[in-house]
């Protein structure tokens, strides 16, 4: 074998060894969540417990991008696991305190859950520091469910509460406010942004009518469940 083939040889094995090395250590997002769900669940009760999947994954020693891979496989407002390679929808939240819009792409388990989102969740900046970078970046709230006569009876409010205070082992809080989850490739909206959210057969149209249906007459998605929790 002339110094040209042993180079070519040397090269293929050299590039299907590190193909093979990526392969290996690629991580499976999804099943890992499926390996701690009961961890996460003890109870098996995922009902509108996102902000339960956010400190699970928040707890773990990993990158940045690793945060953002994880929080694309559960719903927020349901508490329900997403597929991977779902599509996200895009969406426009109010900033807590500010008088602003802050949009980006939110994963779903359904289309109800966008619309609920919107209407009764804020976004609040939080900062976190990873294995490879210390990050700030915007995370859907609500506001503390842990004093109301009115707590869904369909969560388990062990997961959240401490008496009427929130239970920071169990979950994550930014000034008071309970974190839900992560909104993902999240800015300040631009007038375009909110006409192309106003005018969206989903985000626009859907929702204003979701919306706007009495809360007793709510039968998709995870009707009052949520919108009690939330409101």
């Amino acid at each position: 074998m002339n110094i040209k083939k042993y180079f070519i040889f040397f090269f293929l094995f050299w590039t299907m060894f590190q193909i093979n090395n990526l392969y290996a250590v690629e991580k499976n997002y999804y099943q890992d969540i499926l390996n701690d769900w009961y961890k996460i669940f003890p109870d098996q009760n995922r009902n509108a417990a996102g902000p339960k999947f956010f400190k699970y994954i928040l707890n773990k020693d990993i990158t940045f991008k690793d945060f953002e891979e994880y929080n694309k496989l559960y719903c927020a407002v349901s508490g329900s696991l997403i597929s991977p390679n779902s599509s996200p929808d895009f969406v426009y939240l109010k900033e807590d305190v500010a008088d602003k819009k802050i949009c980006g792409k939110y994963y779903k388990c359904c289309i109800p859950c966008s619309c609920d989102l919107m209407k009764y969740a804020k976004t609040k900046k939080m900062k976190h520091k990873f294995s490879d970078i210390e990050k700030e970046f915007y995370v859907l709230t609500i506001n503390n469910p842990c004093g109301k006569k009115d707590f869904p009876y369909q969560v388990n409010r062990n997961y959240f509460c401490n008496g009427n205070q929130l239970d920071k082992s169990q979950v994550s809080v930014v000034e008071d406010k309970l974190v839900i989850g992560y909104l993902h490739e999240s800015r300040p909206c631009q007038n375009t942004d909110i006409d192309y959210i106003n005018e969206h057969q989903v985000t626009g149209k859907f929702c204003a009518f979701r919306n706007n249906t009495p809360l007793d007459e709510l039968k998709s998605g995870m009707g009052d469940i949520f919108i009690k929790l939330a409101r």
